[in-house]
């Protein structure tokens, strides 16, 4: 019995930490650990429901429970969707990674569990700083997937967006739980350092810039005495702004470009250019919410709902695929649920917000600072639906969650209706 029960703990484990590093790696790996945390979790819980036992202490965590509701939110939508059944069916499942999150933090027993999740995580992502910085010095690092065009040039896989959204976030993990290993804690500095650096330099994306002043913004905040937070939280974007637009070349021509097709959009109407294409998408978007505020159009119905509105030009403007996405997440909950739907994309920031902060400092501040990225990506991007980033923000708030929660926990108070201990 002993044998077996240090058997499943030893998987447990192994899926965890499988999980935790498939995030730093390209999109095959991320969808092994995803099936991975599916089987395990569900073969948990389904130990847990034989032996009667439950764990309380996850439910304490109010983003769990949204996160149930959200779903189920979006399978109720598939009776009315107006998408084809395929796609409906393929963007909920798109939508579902969400459920990541409580998987890892019900499968994550105790806080020595996270913090070697976390370590896990910690090292795949040191390597996909590192992979950056060795590409920008000239060299070619065997395991990057990425096309190697000007803009993707120092892309370790997937996209710039991707990469400097990851790197924002994973830059506050380091910084902010770098007392965690004290050992280590001038290479956590490092690697925060560099993360930050490689997207302010080396890459162009402009959701990234707006993530790295967000970290940038919020750690500097916290690093002084409380009266002056308010201030420095609109004077330190605005200095950090400037010296980004004098010291970066790349930073400069993006804050051009983005005037410039703005304007073009607004006067001649160009969504040809990136910037155009968001406003024209959110201005579609608009439209389609606006023709069901209430219930919306469904789960996976956003392309043929702007493709309608927009007529003979829709394949020209949105493209043939049949399932695609306004960048921006709150508009496209929105379409998809209605008015609600942006309302419970809100609501689970502000639970997530809710639950960090009864966390120790150090776990409350990196979780904060990663819902900020997700935040910043969901303004100017799909980012929690799309694939790779959006298993990547649920797997970095799941062993966060799971942190805080069994730091706080210390991994004993479990409640049961037949007062057994879950086995380790």
């Amino acid at each position: 019995m002993l044998t077996l029960t240090r058997t499943a703990t030893g998987l447990r484990l192994f899926v965890i930490c499988l999980v935790a590093v498939s995030v730093s790696l390209p999109m095959a790996w991320i969808s092994l650990g995803k099936l991975a945390l599916f089987i395990g979790c569900l073969t948990y819980l389904a130990f847990l429901l034989l032996r009667g036992v439950s764990d309380a202490v996850v439910s304490e965590l109010w983003s769990a429970r949204i996160i149930l509701f959200i779903l189920s939110a979006f399978a109720l939508s598939l009776i009315w969707s107006e998408a084809p059944p395929d796609i409906a069916l393929l963007a909920f499942t798109k939508h579902s990674k969400l459920i990541e999150i409580a998987m890892l933090v019900i499968l994550i027993r105790n806080a020595r569990e996270a913090r070697m999740a976390l370590l896990a995580f910690f090292a795949s992502q040191a390597i996909f700083i590192l992979s950056s910085w060795v590409m920008a010095s000239g060299f070619r690092v065997p395991w990057a997937t990425s096309a190697l065009t000007p803009q993707m040039q120092y892309v370790v896989y997937s996209t710039y967006l991707d990469q400097t959204l990851i790197f924002s976030a994973a830059a506050a993990v380091f910084w902010h739980l770098r007392q965690y290993w004290k050992a280590a804690s001038w290479l956590a500095i490092a690697l925060a350092v560099g993360a930050i650096t490689n997207n302010l330099f080396l890459q162009e994306g402009k959701t990234g810039y707006l993530s790295t002043l967000a970290v940038l913004t919020l750690a500097v905040m916290w690093e002084i005495p409380q009266k002056w937070r308010v201030a420095i939280l609109v004077l330190t974007p605005t200095l950090i702004g400037i010296a980004m637009y004098v010291g970066s070349v790349k930073f400069q021509s993006k804050v051009t470009q983005i005037m410039s097709e703005s304007h073009n959009y607004s006067t001649q109407g160009d969504n040809a250019s990136s910037s155009g294409f968001r406003l024209h998408a959110w201005r579609r978007s608009l439209q389609a919410i606006a023709e069901q505020p209430l219930t919306g159009h469904g789960v996976g119905s956003w392309t043929q709902s702007v493709k309608r509105i927009e007529g003979e030009a829709a394949n020209r403007v949105f493209g043939n695929s049949p399932s695609s996405n306004p960048h921006q997440e709150f508009l496209l909950w929105a379409v998809e649920l209605g008015i609600g739907g942006m309302m419970l994309l809100l609501i689970f920031i502000a639970a997530l917000v809710r639950d960090a902060l009864h966390f120790e400092v150090p776990v409350r501040r990196a979780t904060l600072s990663v819902v900020a990225v997700m935040v910043v990506g969901c303004m100017f991007n799909s980012s929690l639906y799309d694939a790779l980033i959006g298993d990547f923000f649920s797997v970095t708030l799941g062993l966060l969650l799971a942190l805080g929660l069994r730091r706080k926990d210390n991994g004993i108070n479990f409640g049961s209706r037949s007062n057994l201990r879950i086995p380790a």
